[in-house]
């Protein structure tokens, strides 16, 4: 049997006060309906089914390259109303996993057992055992399995007793959920068609409704408010770090850092406290992040050493490289093995050779330094003229002053030595030392000016 996985995103989220819809909101850095989509890829469904309505272009701009159906729900009339908004192009014959863009922490293995364990001509619901079940669906039970859902208004004094509740996911037969839906009324207070009233139809049917527990309430939390998108954040955090530790990361203090996308990391990882990984992120072997930095789509070659306050996006570093503190590499910028990169340096698109160092106060752009430079503190690669970009080369074993001024486009030959304060705007010879700065001297008589009035 196929498995058709219907995913509600429709809702606006008024309590998040954004003009961003809610299923888009950020969570570990991506939106909260692309973790439940990975739920329901990680499901290997046949058919993704999204029902969107507010804000439902941008929802729909964000996920351009995903295999999905798309199903609007011009009227928001409860959940049932959103799932046969589905329907009609779902295959025959599927059975329906029905998940909500709005609850992130879901883990497919949570889903694989909802499916599982359940006959595939029954319904299974989701619960969980609230430590506080207020306001929630209770489930009741006859001879274990599940007989109806009774809404806290609803329920009697034994049933306010129940902590077992409904957590609206749900798994049924496709086809007899066609006909249970069509039955759906909307005899209620809030003139909406409920998605639980479909157990109580299978009930009536005599179709078996089984029960199936998450392990705890953090998985089904759903995301209406600022505060519980937080509350999860830090949940997706813990468990991030958690699978970590576990393939032997070490962390100074697990709830001081942020992982927001993926996190890939050899032997021997250390990170300090507060650090944060966006994109795509590769740890070799033995490398050491100490505190304070942001990494943004990059990777760190085996034993490099991150030295606090520094910034890199989409960079790339061979073996044993050593940066920061206080260090910026942007996109492009390569770095082989055994390369310094010091304090206040930011490199951006240019490769620099093994061996080399950059140690203090220095741009680097649009270059290419050669193996075993060095460059001295100060320097600037004047890459742009007003309108283009252009290539500084420095060749290897070339040794820069501090202070100096390379305009681009410009090349400093193999073993060349620039002078201190040059401005170089022409080529300078491999193997020569070159000098250019105006001639010191001093003016005899000279006084600083002083302002009027004073003596």
């Amino acid at each position: 049997m196929g498995l058709t996985v219907i995913i509600l995103a429709a809702g606006q989220g008024t309590r998040m006060r954004s003009a961003t819809p809610k299923v888009l909101q950020a969570l570990a850095g991506r939106p909260l309906l692309g973790h439940v989509l990975d739920c329901a890829a990680a499901l290997a469904a046949d058919d993704v089914c999204v029902v969107y309505g507010h804000g439902g272009e941008a929802v729909r701009a964000a996920f351009p390259e995903a295999a999905l159906r798309w199903t609007l729900q011009a009227e928001r009339l409860g959940t049932g109303d959103a799932v046969r908004q589905a329907m009609p192009e779902t295959p025959g014959g599927n059975r329906v996993l029905v998940l909500f863009g709005d609850v992130p922490l879901l883990r497919p293995a949570t889903c694989r057992r909802l499916i599982d364990e359940t006959p595939e001509g029954d319904v299974a619901v989701l619960t969980v055992d609230a430590e506080d079940p207020a306001g929630y669906g209770r489930i009741i039970r006859r001879d274990g399995r599940v007989s109806r859902i009774v809404e806290q208004e609803d329920a009697g004094p034994d049933e306010l007793l129940v902590r077992e509740i409904n957590t609206g996911v749900l798994a049924c037969p496709g086809d007899r959920l066609r006909g249970w839906l069509d039955r759906l009324g909307k005899d209620n207070a809030q003139g909406e068609y409920y998605l639980t009233d479909v157990v109580g139809m299978a009930v009536g049917d005599g179709v078996a409704v089984h029960g199936v527990k998450a392990d705890d309430e953090t998985e089904v939390m759903g995301i209406n408010d600022r505060k519980q998108l937080a509350e999860a954040e830090r949940a997706l955090q813990a468990r991030l770090v958690d699978e970590l530790m576990e393939q032997g990361v070490g962390f100074a203090d697990p709830g001081r850092v942020d992982i927001r996308g993926t996190l890939t990391c050899g032997k021997d990882v250390y990170v300090d406290v507060n650090a944060v990984f966006e994109g795509d992120v590769v740890l070799g072997d033995g490398v050491r992040v100490e505190s304070n930095n942001l990494v943004r789509d990059s990777r760190l070659g085996a034993g490099t050493v991150l030295h606090s306050h520094c910034h890199l996006e989409g960079a790339t570093t061979g073996e044993n490289c050593e940066i920061g503190p206080f260090s910026r590499l942007r996109p492009g910028a390569e770095l082989a093995s055994d390369v310094k990169v010091g304090n206040f340096v930011e490199i951006k698109k240019s490769t620099v050779a093994a061996g080399s160092k950059v140690n203090h106060l220095t741009y680097v752009g649009d270059a290419e330094v050669g193996a075993m430079v060095n460059v001295g503190a100060g320097t600037i690669t004047c890459n742009y003229d007003g309108a283009d970009k252009h290539r500084t080369t420095i060749g290897d074993r070339a040794s820069i002053g501090s202070n100096v001024n390379l305009i681009a486009p410009v090349t400093v030959g193999e073993g060349a030595t620039i002078g201190a304060g040059s401005t170089i705007a022409k080529d300078a010879p491999a193997g020569q030392l070159t000098i250019a700065r105006a001639r010191q001297r001093s003016i005899d008589g000279w006084k600083r000016p002083v302002k009027k009035g004073t003596k």
